[in-house]
């Protein structure tokens, strides 16, 4: 039997059918903390701000530890407009913004939004709406209309796209 690390939950990836893990990175001593310094999204939000209270970096693993994708979230009260507001001290937040994902491997990003958006609903039934505070870029709007995400609303700066649970 395969042990799997803490924070590690394993499941068949849609794509190959090999097992994939979603790793959450809960400190700056996690192994897989440094690959931070790689976000080319949000590389100017400095790594030690992503890990604490009301936030969560979940990474997208096989058993062999090579990282396929990784999504920074924080969990807040409103949708925030600016990266300025996405670290707001909340005492109960009731919303996922995913504000900046990579991957490594085709389908890896896809995988891991949808196997993050089930671990949060599964540990955090407070947590009502997934939303994400992303770039106006072309490739972050065909990333998330393509997997099943709306436009909330459009910012000076960023879009809010949301995915809506069904």
């Amino acid at each position: 039997m395969q042990a799997f690390s803490r924070g590690s939950i394993p499941r068949r990836s849609t794509n190959n059918n090999e097992v994939v893990m979603l790793h959450i990175i809960k400190s700056l001593t996690d192994s897989f903390f440094s690959l931070l310094n790689e976000d080319p999204v949000r590389p100017n939000i400095p790594t030690t701000e992503r890990v604490g209270d009301n936030k969560d970096i979940f990474v997208l693993r096989d058993t062999n530890d090579k990282v396929l994708a990784i999504t920074c979230v924080s969990y807040q009260n409103n949708v925030p407009t600016k990266e300025s507001e996405l670290f707001e001290k909340v005492n109960n937040p009731d919303i996922a913004v995913f504000y900046t994902i990579w991957s490594y491997a085709p389908g890896a990003g896809k995988t891991l939004i949808f196997d993050a958006v089930a671990h949060i609903e599964n540990n955090m039934p407070y947590i009502k709406r997934f939303v994400t505070l992303s770039p106006k870029t072309e490739m972050a709007k065909r990333f998330h209309l393509k997997n099943g995400a709306i436009v909330f609303r459009e910012n000076e700066e960023t879009v809010n796209y949301e995915y809506v649970r069904v």
